[in-house]
C-alpha cells in the first residue's frame, strides 16, 4: 500500500537526507515542497499563500491526500534577518503546513524542533509554541524531534558553528548523562530516525531527544 508523505524543509541539513531516503522507496509517494524560485527538486509553492489558505495551496500538489506530514523547516534570526521573519518560518509556515496536511487526511505529523524547546530566549520559546500549536490540531500521532547540536555539512558556511561542532564532538562523550541531550548528534542519524518513525502506529504525542533518536535509528553505540 502506497503511503503519501508530505515533506517541507527538504533542502536543510536534516530534510535533504529524509528526502533522499523516502524518495527512493517504492512504497512511498513523496511530496517534497520547496519555495517558489528554488532550484531544489520538489513541488514549488508560495509559503505566504500557504499561511492564507493551507488546504487550497496543498491540494494541487497532494492530489491523493496525505498520510504523514514531516516538517524540517527552520531558520535562525541571523539568517532570517529579524525575530519576526524567523517566527514566520519556524512557527507560521509550520502551522500552516500542519493545518493543510490534516485537512487532506494526515493522521501523523513529525516536527523537527530543538532541544530545550519552550525554554528561555526567543528561539526556544518559538519552538515551544509551535510544538504546542501542532499538538493541539488533533493528529492521531505527533512525533517531536528535539536533537542536540547537529553535526553535518550545511549549504552555507558558518565558521563559528564549525568550531562549535569540533569542540562539542570532543566533549560529548564525557558529558554527564543528564546533559547528554545537549551533545552533538549527526544530522544523518536524526534523518534515519525520522524515516523509521514514519508509519508508527502508537497514538499520542512522542518527544525524542538525542538518546531516543540514536535508539530509533539503530545507532545506540
Amino acid at each position: 500500500m502506497t503511503r503519501h508523505i508530505l515533506l517541507a524543509g527538504s533542502t536543510g541539513l536534516i530534510g535533504r537526507n529524509v528526502r533522499l531516503q523516502l524518495g527512493a522507496r517504492p512504497d512511498i509517494d513523496l511530496i517534497s515542497l520547496v519555495r517558489n524560485g528554488s532550484t531544489a527538486p520538489g513541488h514549488p509553492i508560495e509559503f505566504e499563500q500557504l499561511c492564507v489558505a493551507p488546504e487550497a495551496t496543498l491540494r494541487p500538489v497532494a492530489t491523493d491526500g496525505v498520510d504523514v506530514a514531516i516538517s524540517c523547516l527552520g531558520t535562525t534570526i541571523r539568517t532570517a534577518g529579524s525575530q519576526h521573519a524567523m517566527f514566520r518560518v519556524d512557527h507560521d509556515y509550520v502551522l500552516a503546513l500542519a493545518k493543510g496536511a490534516k485537512a487532506l487526511g494526515a493522521r501523523h505529523f513529525v516536527l523537527v524542533s530543538s532541544v530545550s524547546a519552550g525554554g528561555p530566549g526567543f528561539y526556544l520559546k518559538t519552538k515551544g509554541a509551535i510544538e504546542q500549536a501542532v499538538t493541539q490540531l488533533g493528529f492521531e500521532r505527533v512525533d517531536i524531534i528535539r536533537p542536540g547540536f547537529l553535526l553535518g555539512q550545511r549549504g552555507e558556511k558558518r565558521v563559528l558553528e564549525t568550531v562549535a561542532q569540533h569542540v562539542l564532538a570532543t566533549l560529548s562523550p564525557i558529558l554527564p548523562h543528564r546533559f547528554s541531550r545537549y551533545g552533538v548528534i549527526p544530522a544523518t542519524l536524526v534523518s534515519d530516525a525520522i524515516v523509521k518513525l514514519v508509519g508508527r502506529g502508537e497514538p499520542g504525542r512522542h518527544v525524542h531527544e538525542n538518546a531516543d533518536l540514536q535508539r530509533i535509528s539503530g545507532n545506540s553505540d
